[in-house]
């Protein structure tokens, strides 16, 4: 057989280069400000840095366990119980994985099978549903629409069927902005409670809450937390987004079956980025706790460099992303806008459009507020021409 007459059946035939590769491209070839891709253009800790060289010195560069460091694990348990009151058992619960993504992936496919449906609310992170169609069940989605972008729990119920394995969730949410409260978690409680549906909560965003009543977590939930996933990010926490190493937390039953696909996935994670973590998480656990007011000084610095313009800003409850309404300068849809506004203003930003299986009918962009002063200051600085 030649390369010629080569032909492969795509198991992701509908899928290309994600959304965020494609703007993140574009703006380097025309040098635009990049706003899409959500990653800082700051560094981390400078003692998360140091531990890090400090563990590469004393030679701790070989394999770590498949579920995590110990330290870790243990530094993570105790983290649960400062931020959620919540007991965690490091051995049987808690799996390090190589970032959230990964975790994500390791769950969906550990839980999903043939013919299960697994409901998402959408807008929604570009991961969820290639797992979901890999793992060969299928996606329903529960549509949020702005500005507010709270869930419909009729339109839940409606969707729950016999086949209903799984629910994700994000939240703070990518890419709306929006922020789950305790009684969205004991709405999702009351539509499943008598059915054999699991849940996988994406919290990645868990420490960059803008809401005075904080995060809550699904490991808060006592019903819930029996049947369900919380996936975290150290990456996002630590602003070290390159670093890859996250986390996910489930009972007994479901880590088990969650580590039978992560030892064949990745196996282990980054020794000495473990060690460094777990360095950091005991001796500045106060940083988690600082991060909101410090990203909110980011999200009002850019909200009041935009206030001349004419875009309609979506409100901001966490992550660090901010939403644009540019209804009133084009017509264009999102991903068109998108590519001129990066190509002729300069600046990159994110259509919502992708997050979305069907049609969605805004003219909304996602823009990441990650940055330092000046870049946000130059970036409003060309979007207030429009």
């Amino acid at each position: 057989m030649t390369e010629s007459t080569l032909v492969l059946e795509s198991k992701l035939p509908t899928l290309g280069t994600t959304i965020f590769t494609t703007m993140s491209a574009l703006a380097q070839k025309v040098g635009a400000i990049n706003l899409s891709q959500g990653f800082p253009d700051f560094s981390g800790p400078e003692y998360l840095q140091q531990r890090l060289a400090y563990h590469v010195q004393q030679g701790a560069n070989q394999y770590a366990p498949m579920s995590g460091i110990p330290a870790l694990r243990e530094a993570i348990s105790k983290k649960i119980t400062r931020c959620y009151n919540s007991h965690v058992d490091p051995e049987t619960e808690i799996t390090v994985t190589a970032g959230a993504t990964e975790a994500l992936f390791s769950v969906i496919t550990a839980l999903v099978r043939a013919g299960d449906e697994v409901i998402c609310f959408e807008p929604s992170y570009d991961s969820y549903a290639p797992a979901v169609e890999l793992a060969g069940g299928t996606m329903k989605h529960v549509r949020l629409t702005p500005p507010d972008f709270s869930p419909n729990w009729s339109e839940f119920s409606a969707l729950i069927t016999d086949k209903t394995r799984l629910v994700i969730l994000n939240t703070p949410h990518n890419p709306t902005a929006s922020v789950w409260q305790k009684k969205d978690f004991e709405a999702l409680w009351q539509a499943i409670a008598d059915k054999p549906i699991l849940v996988l909560s994406d919290e990645v965003y868990e420490h960059i809450c803008f809401e005075q009543a904080g995060h809550y977590s699904l490991l808060q939930h006592p019903e819930l937390r029996a049947r369900g996933i919380a996936v975290s990010s150290f990456g996002k926490t630590y602003h070290m987004t390159g670093w890859k190493v996250g986390y996910c937390v489930a009972p007994p039953a479901l880590t088990t079956e969650i580590r039978k696909i992560h030892q064949y996935l990745t196996f282990s994670v980054h020794t000495p980025s473990q060690l460094a973590i777990a360095d950091m998480l005991n001796q500045v656990p106060e940083h988690d706790q600082e991060l909101p007011s410090f990203y909110q000084q980011r999200r009002d610095f850019f909200i009041n460099a935009l206030q001349s313009s004419r875009f309609t800003l979506l409100p901001c409850q966490g992550t660090y992303f901010l939403l644009l309404d540019y209804s009133a300068i084009s017509t264009m849809n999102d991903v068109d806008f998108c590519i001129y506004l990066t190509e002729k203003i300069g600046v990159a930003a994110i259509p919502l459009s992708v997050f979305c299986k069907e049609t969605f009918p805004h003219h909304l962009i996602r823009v990441c507020f990650a940055k330092e002063e000046t870049t946000l200051r130059a970036a409003a600085e060309k979007l207030c021409q429009l």
